[in-house]
Formats: C-alpha cells, structure tokens, sequence
C-alpha cells in the first residue's frame, strides 16, 4: 500500500492514513470497527485531554488532541464508506454552525458583552433546532453526559425559562433545600424505605446549591476526589510507619 513519508502531516495526510487503515488490506483492526465498538474509546480520549488541560501539560494535551481527532475521522471515515457522510461534511456543518450562531461577528448583529452572545446562541439554537416547547430545549440536553455534568446543564437551562420559579432564587435558599431533601432522605432510611428516589431528589438539590454558589460542579468534585486520596494516601503512609516512630509522633 504506497503512502509517502513526510516531514510534517497535514490533516489531507492523516485523512489519507485513515482511509488506509480502514481500505482492504489495511489495519485488520482498524477494519473490525464500528460506531458502537470504539464509543468508549472517544470518551476515554477525551478524558484525558482533559486530565492535560487540568494539569497543564502542554505536549500531553497536543497529544491527547490529536488523539481525540483520530476518533472523529476514523467516524467519519465509517460513514464515507457507506455515502451517507463524509469528513468534509462533518467540516461543513459545524463551519456554517459557527456563521449562523455568531450573526454578531459575521452578519450585522451588535452586542454588548458576552452574556449577550450567549442568549442569542441559546435562541439561535432554538429556532435551528426546531424547539417548540422549553421541555424539549431540556431534553435536547444529551443524556449520553455523566450524570452530574447533565444535571447542572439543566439546571443553568431551566433558570433561563419562565418555569424557573420552582427553582431556589439563591445559594442560601438552595442549601435550605439541600437540608429538606436530607431530612426527606435521613426519614427514609429511619422507615426502612427504598431511598433511591430521594438520594436522586438530594443529589439534584446538592448540584443546583454547588453551582449557585458560583462553582462547576463537576470539577468541584473532582477537586474533592483529589482530596480524598491525597488525605488517604497520607493516612496509608503513617501506617506504614514502624511502631516506634509511631510512639515518638
């Protein structure tokens, strides 16, 4: 199979490269793959372009990139076999996306600040997207997203509907709901009840206080992870401690 090395790749070599891979008489692997069976790898990717952009690591994340690129052709390469799109598609779409959702920068739009350019997205979004109802703008939220991350989404999305006034207005008023939802937990398992439900109405009430009070909760959580085995990995060190230093401490 003839391919030309080359000092520096463009992306119309890695796409060539790809094409290869999956063409008869390429990677067997690469052949073998479909959608479903390399889904796990795209999100794995793009964990750990994210561990690289939290630690900083530079030509991790360079990497990392390159990585999570390698997935979006090698999907859009499975559809340029079968004609129903192709990576120059992908390309297209998000090129004409990013025009109509930016009228501010390439039509005669004016805004002020970036809140405004926000609320012209979401309403842009809306009407691209066909939205009818504001449940159908909160489903459109991907379930597919870990839990935690889903729910802050819906929860920044429904404050911007007049439903809103059934969510707390302030931090204060939403660790009063946190302490409800413990007290309605806490008396379940008093009772000897099934506390899925109320676990889930406690967890909801605990991410929409988290994000109130200015934070991102899923990074937040992640920071408290962090803690935990650092304080772990330090109680493990003291334990490992011969007994007379012990006695010394």
């Amino acid at each position: 199979m003839a391919f030309a090395s080359k000092e520096y790749y463009g992306i119309e070599d890695l796409l060539e490269i790809v094409r290869l891979l999956r063409a008869p008489g390429g990677c067997p692997w690469d052949r073998e793959q479909t959608h479903q069976s390399i889904r796990a790898n795209f999100i794995e990717e793009t964990y750990e372009a994210i561990e690289a952009i939290d630690t900083g690591n530079l030509p991790l994340l360079q990497e990392e990139l390159g990585d999570v690129l390698l997935q979006i052709l090698l999907h859009a390469q499975m559809e340029a076999e079968t004609g129903a799109f192709s990576f120059a598609d992908v390309v297209d779409g998000i090129a004409k996306k990013l025009i109509v959702r930016h009228p501010h920068v390439f039509a005669d739009t004016v805004v002020q600040d970036s809140s405004e350019v926000l609320e012209n997205w979401d309403k842009i979004k809306q009407q691209t997207k066909d939205h009818k109802t504001h449940t159908q703008v909160l489903r459109s939220v991907s379930p597919a997203l870990p839990a935690l991350m889903r729910t802050a989404k819906i929860q920044k999305k429904a404050r911007k509907l007049p439903e809103a006034a059934r969510l707390p207005e302030s931090p204060e008023n939403a660790l009063q709901t946190v302490r409800q939802q413990l007290d309605r937990l806490t008396q379940s398992v008093v009772d000897g009840e099934v506390v899925g439900e109320q676990a889930g109405d406690f967890l909801f009430a605990v991410v929409d206080a988290v994000r109130l009070l200015g934070l991102e909760p899923e990074y937040t959580l992640t920071l408290a992870c962090e803690r935990f085995l650092t304080a772990f990995e330090r109680q493990e060190q003291d334990m490992q401690r011969p007994l007379s230093n012990n006695l010394h401490a």
